[in-house]
């Protein structure tokens, strides 16, 4: 191979991993940002769920009380009912025990409906509880490599970038221009392969025979005609031979 094609691919290689770099650093606050904000999503559940429990408490509180004075009430009517002295007072005092009655009955109803739901919302904020207390350690654990991959990267940008200097050096100045030309244009992709049919990797577009032919060896600097990135080849991995089976 061409030892200038060989830089430019190498070249495009380091402008990659800088430009991969670079774009994991600045997307490294987000990516912070996303996993605070799924645990302040559990921390709302979790606090939904609480706030839930209280009005049920509250609720059912408010109910005990409507009972217990229901149930003085009834108590009373009851304690009257010896007192009366006529048919019509008697019928009268029936009639409000009934409704005490009934108006305990509904309130003790529904009493028990919010003990039943007390008993799910309970069971609900225990696992809530948990979800919040697990994904607390995993997002931890995950911000954690996070600021290790930053770290990391950040070091693999340093050496790509001096790396880049270094090669850059070793390029003709002319190739370098015209590096830098094509990769303003191409989204910093300036250099590229050529399949097997002879087309642009990248643009797709068909090279003409000719110019696949002298791209197959690989000995100059050759662009594409359509979007004039610096085309090479791949030659494909040689044919692995069957395993000779012997006869018995």
């Amino acid at each position: 191979m061409s030892p200038d094609l060989e830089r430019l691919i190498a070249l495009q290689q380091l402008e990659s991993a800088i430009a991969d770099a670079r774009a994991r650093i600045a997307s490294h606050p987000q990516r912070l940002t996303a996993a605070d904000e799924r645990l302040e999503q559990s921390r709302h559940a979790l606090d939904a769920v609480k706030q839930r429990l209280k009005e049920n408490q509250e609720a059912r509180r408010e109910l005990e009380k409507n009972a217990a004075m229901y149930q003085g009430r009834l108590t009373k009517f009851r304690d009257q009912l010896s007192e009366v002295k006529t048919n019509r007072e008697y019928q009268a005092m029936q009639h409000e025990i009934a409704t005490a009655q009934g108006d305990l009955g509904s309130v003790e109803e529904k009493v028990l409906e919010r003990m039943l739901e007390a008993d799910d919302l309970t069971a609900a904020s225990k696992g809530a509880e948990a979800t919040l207390a697990a994904q607390s350690r995993e997002i931890e654990l995950e911000k954690k490599a996070l600021n290790q991959e930053l770290t990391s990267t950040e070091t693999a940008l340093k050496e790509s970038t001096e790396a880049r200097a270094t090669l850059v050096k070793a390029l003709e100045p002319r190739l370098v221009a015209l590096f830098e030309q094509v990769a303003k244009v191409r989204k910093g992709v300036a250099v590229c392969s050529a399949t097997r049919d002879g087309l642009c990797s990248v643009c797709h577009v068909r090279v003409r025979p000719s110019v696949f032919q002298q791209i197959r060896h690989n000995d100059s600097i050759v662009q594409c005609d359509s979007c004039q990135r610096v085309l090479y080849w791949i030659p494909p991995p040689p044919p692995v031979e069957p395993p000779v089976v012997h006869a018995p």
